[in-house]
């Protein structure tokens, strides 16, 4: 570990004890005892999202979208999609509605990276997710996370707002312990590995290494894996609370997968009852049924930074599909045209 990691880290501690925090403390405890109980790292892959760099504001990069979806182009089209709303619901200037226009007609036509509007930059930027692990499987929440101050399992009940949202980007947070400061020396030289990933992939992996060498450490999500042949395998989209990730699963046993794959009564009884023991036990992070097994897991994610801000899509990541036209014609009035 270099001597400049080292400071970082000893400045960490001593912040930590100058706060006198018990709760920071006890956090800290978890932390480790979970490195020691999970020392090994199962690594799921890219990451995507949506980061701003708002004069406004200041200079520093925030989140604007989730870094959670598996694609960059998933990014451009929600980008795409709030610039419109910004220029059809958030300004009556013409001049203003004309360059947020201008930046969605990019991004109707080219897979970029970056647009500027109104002296924003906006930008895709890219992470990696990763959980801890041991021989039976990814660790589960930890004792200290944080919970949804109602924990309801009402399927109509709002989610928790995401972590990331207006996340500063810092490879340097105070506020963070030492354990942090550990993790992100430690995946400072993190590289893609193995004959498993193409060429290109770990070329580019060990590119970023050099262009952007700082690491920041985005908030922990939750979300729920399925025990296959080859491993443990994503089965919803990540939330923000691990409740939030029970409740999910438990909406998937008794209404969306008996939907979406047409389970006959008999199916459905089943994984209804399944559901129901899940929840009768209020913070179980597993549960079976048809032998299937599912598991609530912990997902941490990285994003490399470097002097120019955050890293975008690398050239190896993969997109299943392109930029299209997703909104209709807007004018510098704010009438919004349907085209036939």
């Amino acid at each position: 570990m270099s001597h400049d990691w080292q400071q970082q880290i000893r400045a960490l501690h001593e912040e930590l004890v100058r706060r006198d925090d018990p709760t920071a403390w006890v956090r800290e405890a978890d932390a480790v005892d979970a490195s020691l109980r999970y020392p090994g790292f199962a690594l799921r892959g890219p990451v995507f999202g949506v980061a701003v760099q708002d004069p406004a504001a200041g200079p520093e990069w925030r989140v604007l979208k989730p870094v959670v979806n598996g694609m960059p182009q998933m990014c451009r089209d929600s980008l795409n999609t709030y610039l419109w709303f910004r220029a059809k619901d958030d300004t009556d200037d013409p001049a203003v509605r004309r360059e947020l226009l201008a930046a969605v007609r990019v991004l109707d036509r080219e897979p970029v990276n970056e647009v500027q509007a109104c002296g924003v930059r906006y930008r895709i930027v890219r992470g990696d997710e990763f959980s801890r692990c041991d021989d039976d499987g990814l660790e589960p929440p930890r004792p200290t996370d944080p919970e949804p101050a109602e924990r309801s399992w009402d399927r109509r009940a709002e989610s928790t707002p995401s972590p990331d949202l207006d996340l500063v980007l810092d490879a340097a947070p105070a506020d963070d312990g030492p354990m942090a400061g550990a993790m992100r020396a430690g995946l400072r030289g993190f590289t893609y590995q193995g004959a498993r990933f193409p060429f290109d992939v770990r070329r580019d992996s060990e590119r970023a290494v050099r262009s952007h060498p700082r690491i920041v450490l985005l908030p922990t999500c939750f979300g729920v894996v399925e025990r296959e042949r080859t491993g443990w395998e994503p089965a919803l989209a990540l939330q923000a609370t691990a409740h939030d990730a029970r409740r999910v699963l438990y909406d998937a046993l008794t209404e969306m997968w008996p939907m979406l794959y047409r389970f006959d009564d008999e199916k459905k009884a089943m994984y209804a009852k399944a559901a129901e023991e899940f929840r009768a036990l209020e913070r179980a992070d597993e549960a079976r049924v048809a032998g299937r097994v599912f598991r609530v897991c912990r997902a941490e994610r990285m994003l490399r930074m470097g002097p120019d801000g955050p890293e975008t899509p690398r050239p190896s990541d993969v997109d299943e599909y392109g930029p299209m036209r997703i909104h209709p014609t807007l004018l510098d009035d704010g009438t919004v045209v349907h085209d036939e």
